[in-house]
């Protein structure tokens, strides 16, 4: 496999990742944390906006993954770099976001 697949697999992944809280949120008509905000990152943006955000993160992850080589999702060399983009997209997710929303706080039992 060529190591650019392996690269627009990992990002394709990332970019999955990233689609999910934005376009989840925007169509639950909650505003949420984008890049277009005022104070970048930890600003709100609209709904409207984290749909138009996530969607374009859902176009970006297709044509990477879909577009470049050929992914086939049984093949661990394909699959492998593109879930460790989810993973590693989700866990600074969850890093950022967490620290906006109260998710990086430890639980006590």
């Amino acid at each position: 496999m060529d190591w650019l697949h392996v690269v627009c697999y990992f990002f394709g992944g990332a970019f999955l990742s990233n689609a999910v809280p934005h376009f989840v949120s925007g169509v639950m008509g909650e505003p949420f944390q984008s890049p277009f905000a005022k104070l970048r990152g930890k600003g709100l943006s609209s709904s409207t906006v984290n749909v138009l955000w996530g969607f374009f993160n859902i176009v970006v992850g297709y044509l990477l993954v879909c577009r470049v080589g050929n992914f086939e999702l049984k093949v661990t060399a394909d699959a492998l770099p593109f879930g460790m983009g989810i993973l590693a997209m989700g866990l600074l997710g969850a890093r950022l976001f967490g620290e906006l929303h109260g998710g990086n706080t430890p639980e006590r039992t």
